[in-house]
C-alpha cells in the first residue's frame, strides 16, 4: 500500500544509504535526493528498495501520473512507493553524476564521478525508445530533450551493469 505521508514528508532510509544524504525540493522535479557529505567516484550511494511486483502488477501500476517504478529484470520491478530507501526520489538527468548496477537482484545507486555536499543525485533513466515520450526537464547543457534514449542507441545490457562494479 502507498503511503500518502511519505508523499508529503519523503525521507532517505539510511539502512540503504552509504552516505548521509536528505530529501528536499528540487529544482528538476518535485523532490530530490541530495549529499550531505563528500561521495567519491565509484562508490555506492544507496540501494533502490521497494515491493517487488510482477510485470501484469508494474502494468496496473503505471499508468498513474507519478509512479516510482525500477525495472529489475524481464519479470520483476520494484516500486519504490512501497517501503523505499528514498533513492526513488532521485531525479533524471541527461548529464547525471549517478548510475544503476544491478547486483544479485539488488538497485544499487553508483557515483559516476565525485559529489560535492548540497548537489542533487541524479540519473539517467534511460527509457526505452519505443515507449511514449518522456520530456526532459533536467536543464543540463547536454540535455537530449527527453528522457527516453534516441532511437539509434541501445539501452546497455544488463550483463555489463553487472560487470560495472562498484565500491
Amino acid at each position: 500500500m502507498r503511503d500518502p505521508a511519505k508523499a508529503q514528508n519523503p525521507q532517505v532510509d539510511p539502512r540503504h544509504c552509504r552516505y548521509r544524504l536528505r530529501i528536499a525540493q528540487s529544482r528538476i522535479h518535485r523532490w530530490g535526493v541530495y549529499a550531505e557529505e563528500f561521495i567519491p567516484k565509484r562508490h555506492k550511494v544507496i540501494e533502490y528498495t521497494g515491493e517487488k511486483i510482477s510485470r501484469r502488477e508494474t502494468k496496473r501500476r503505471a499508468g498513474g501520473d507519478l509512479n516510482y517504478l525500477f525495472t529489475l529484470d524481464g519479470y520483476w520491478t520494484i516500486d519504490g512507493a512501497v517501503g523505499g530507501s528514498g533513492a526513488e526520489f532521485i531525479n533524471h538527468s541527461c548529464d547525471p553524476n549517478c548510475h544503476a548496477v544491478i547486483v544479485r537482484g539488488h538497485i544499487l545507486y553508483v557515483a559516476l564521478r565525485d559529489i560535492e555536499p548540497g548537489e542533487e543525485l541524479t540519473v539517467d533513466y534511460r527509457f526505452e525508445p519505443d515507449v511514449p515520450t518522456v520530456r526532459c526537464i533536467c536543464g543540463m547543457q547536454r540535455c537530449r530533450g527527453t528522457i527516453n534514449l534516441p532511437k539509434q542507441t541501445k539501452a546497455r545490457p544488463r550483463a555489463q551493469e553487472r560487470a560495472a562494479g562498484c565500491t
